[in-house]
């Protein structure tokens, strides 16, 4: 069995700052992509960032220069520094990780339960 649990979600004022937190355990052979979605009321869930086991990073363009996403691959955790936060960018956030739990077999999608992220003063 395999958990991805978030933490860091909060109310924060326009041009404020959140770190959001995912961390993975349970049975685990490897981790793959790791990522944060977001999807706001009424809206379809949408791509924040991914990034690879080595490192390398991709964002969507809303969000580009404002957030950085990280991870520690010691403690199985994915990072999303969030800065210059816009109302636009409340919604509840999810992390993803492609997780096997044997060697040799293909990675399965993990999602966590979701923190809300809201931005308004």
């Amino acid at each position: 069995q395999v958990q991805l649990v978030e933490s860091g979600g909060g109310l924060v004022q326009p041009g404020g700052s959140l770190r959001l937190s995912c961390a993975a355990s349970g049975s685990i052979f490897g981790i793959y992509a790791m990522g944060w979605d977001r999807q706001a009321p009424g809206k379809q869930r949408e791509l924040v960032a991914r990034i690879t086991s080595g490192g390398r990073a991709n964002y969507a363009d809303s969000v580009k220069g404002r957030f950085t996403i990280s991870r520690d691959n010691a403690k199985n955790t994915v990072y999303l520094q969030m800065n210059n936060l816009k109302p636009e960018d409340t919604a509840v956030y999810y992390c993803s990780a492609d997780i096997n739990t044997v060697r040799g077999t293909i990675p399965t999608e993990y999602w966590g339960q979701g923190t809300q992220v809201t931005v308004s003063s």
